[in-house]
């Protein structure tokens, strides 16, 4: 099991949770469309030859955005994660993917 975060503005939250769960992201024991998230500030400054979705190029960016966890299952990885490119509207999602101890799982 991994834990999956990820950070997408708060308008795009329940269009990516829901890509993300019909792949079978946030299914943990006997529940299934598990996530965690939270509101902060995300910031930025897209390059000069960045295409990006919220700013201006070699401007600082300061945006409200939803932080997103889920659990993933190993053979679930790659589909979760051609999910979430396909569904995030950033040119370059950060993703933070962690590989679970397993002990947290008894």
């Amino acid at each position: 099991m991994y834990v999956l975060t990820t950070f997408v503005p708060h308008e795009y939250t329940e269009s990516l949770l829901q890509a993300l769960f019909d792949v079978g992201a946030g299914d943990y024991g006997m529940y299934d469309h598990c996530a965690f998230v939270c509101r902060g500030e995300g910031r930025f400054r897209p390059k000069a030859e960045a295409q990006p979705f919220i700013g201006t190029t070699e401007q600082d960016q300061r945006v409200i955005e939803d932080r997103i966890e889920l659990i993933v299952r190993d053979e679930l990885i790659d589909a979760v994660l051609v999910a979430l490119h396909q569904t995030h509207p950033y040119e370059t999602p950060a993703i933070y993917l962690y590989k679970m101890d397993e002990r947290a799982l008894r």
